[in-house]
């Protein structure tokens, strides 16, 4: 690594550590506040909107790495950067203002098409790509968003996929793979003292719609130049059973999807009376070993079906430890309030 990189990466992770105190007294004066509800995980009222640090030590951390030459795949990298601050914009008027849903699922499409035609265009990928590739950048920024709501799961989640996408960059000789995923590490991991440790600050929607697009698009630009699918698809496997499953779950029930609820794996665990840190945790860690598995797939390909099973049983594994977990910690609950009032 170049001491321009090595420069370029550490201002990341300053700027992430350091970037909420400048944004507070902002979210402050325009009253950006999280109130909690029922469906809550958390009490009473905290800064949201802080996903501007980890937004703001992004852009200055591509900006660094472009002003000192560091910038393989110059065109990969804009693109990336492009769709990351859109995401982050659009989340920051759903903050500032609330986006009406169908104009916000527009909008979240308009980004991945412009993505995933700008990918296709500096790879020389596959047009008829453009579609899924688009509904599935739209599609992770919603899961990231859904998935935002314990204290530490986005910031583990962007360190977590980010290490695991920059081993990808280093074995494939991707030099800007390596660098999106260490800059997306960096920059939530910077961010973590500020939501872990009693600060009562929130990435809000800007923080969640920037992690769900900077991620979707550096997937996109992944598979377009060769990295298998299972391999991509390996440390995002947990966020995607989790929010898969719930939404299935309520589509079957008729309930009205797209509206807020307490009905994730990982909302089970906290309910059952897990702390947020290690709920976050658990996640996380299973996000690196499901990871882990997409890493064997490049370093052996041929065992592709074996890693499949493997990822298949690691997400299985997660949502039925979610659910024995929920479904003990609330009769455990009903039998001692039984027990109170006999």
């Amino acid at each position: 690594m170049t001491q321009g990189a090595l420069f370029a990466l550490v201002m990341v992770l300053i700027l992430a550590l350091g970037a909420p105190v400048l944004v507070k007294p902002l979210l402050v004066r325009l009253k950006v506040l999280d109130i909690s509800n029922e469906r809550s995980s958390h009490t009473g009222s905290a800064i949201r909107g802080a996903g501007l640090g980890p937004l703001l030590s992004i852009t200055v951390g591509f900006a660094l790495l472009a002003a000192f030459g560091e910038t393989p795949e110059p065109a990969l990298l804009l693109i990336i950067l492009a769709v990351a601050l859109s995401s982050g914009t659009l989340g920051w008027l759903e903050d500032l203002r609330g986006v009406p849903i169908l104009l916000r699922a527009g909008l979240q499409l308009v980004i991945g098409v412009a993505g995933a035609s700008m990918v296709v265009i500096a790879s020389g990928g596959w047009w008829w790509t453009v579609p899924v590739f688009a509904i599935w950048v739209a599609g992770y920024i919603n899961v990231a968003n859904f998935m935002d709501g314990v204290n530490g799961m986005s910031g583990l989640h962007g360190a977590a996929v980010g290490s695991v996408f920059a081993v990808f960059g280093v074995v494939l000789d991707m030099p800007w793979l390596w660098l999106a995923g260490i800059v997306l590490a960096l920059a939530f991991a910077g961010f973590l003292p500020w939501n872990l440790f009693g600060r009562g600050m929130f990435l809000g929607d800007v923080g969640s719609y920037l992690l769900g697009g900077f991620i979707g698009i550096i997937a996109v630009a992944a598979i377009t130049n060769g990295v298998p699918v299972l391999s991509v698809l390996g440390p995002l496997a947990i966020y995607l059973a989790d929010a898969g499953a719930t939404l299935g779950r309520r589509i079957l029930r008729g309930e009205r999807w797209f509206e807020a609820h307490r009905g994730h794996t990982y909302q089970r665990l906290t309910d059952g009376g897990m702390s947020h840190l290690k709920v976050s945790l658990i996640v996380a860690g299973s996000s690196l070993l499901s990871g882990g598995l997409g890493i064997m797939n490049l370093m052996l390909p041929e065992y592709w079906a074996l890693w499949l099973v493997l990822l298949g049983a690691i997400a299985f594994g997660y949502l039925w430890f979610g659910a024995t977990f929920g479904r003990s910690a609330q009769w455990h609950s009903e039998h001692i309030q039984k027990v109170r009032v006999s």
